[in-house]
């Protein structure tokens, strides 16, 4: 074997073992930061699976169950027939949206003790997003009434002002 087809071998192998190595950083990365949208009662059914894997679970939040100890939240999820007791202890106090009623999303992980833990939180806020009453024009819709300005306008005055 000549001097420079060994040169060529040990780079193409240093090359193959660099793309390996990153292709398995990008894999495992991957699989960290993917979580799964289970209900509660999925959640409830996924046996020790649920134990493992990184979750998002959504619910409104039980009117009562709020308990706020600086930016750790104590609250529970309901959904249709279902609870959830959820331990937020985040880094940022949870949005001003998350109060009783408010459909919340809560990020985390399952504990063995039944407790969710959860590491982000986001809410909604129940009246904002109820659904439209028919016959209501949506939110930023232009109304279709004719304008009225301040001041009437008799019928054949004239509108012309003079400066």
């Amino acid at each position: 074997m000549s001097k420079e087809r060994s040169k060529y071998l040990k780079f193409g192998g240093a090359t193959v073992l660099i793309l390996l190595s990153l292709a398995y950083l990008a894999y495992t990365g991957v699989q960290e930061s993917k979580s799964y949208y289970v209900t509660i009662k999925e959640l409830r059914g996924m046996g020790d699976s649920a134990f493992s894997k990184r979750l998002r679970v959504a619910g409104n939040v039980e009117p009562g169950s709020i308990r706020r100890t600086g930016t750790r939240v104590e609250f529970v999820l309901v959904e249709q027939d279902q609870s959830l007791r959820v331990v937020y202890n985040g880094t940022e106090a949870p949005p001003d949206t998350f109060k009783d009623n408010s459909q919340a999303l809560a990020e985390g992980s399952f504990g063995r003790d039944g407790v969710f833990q959860a590491k982000q939180l986001q809410a909604k806020c129940a009246s904002k997003y109820a659904p439209q009453q028919p016959g209501a024009p949506a939110m930023g819709t232009p109304s279709t009434e004719p304008r009225k300005s301040m001041t009437q306008v008799q019928p054949g005055a004239s509108t012309q002002s003079s400066n």
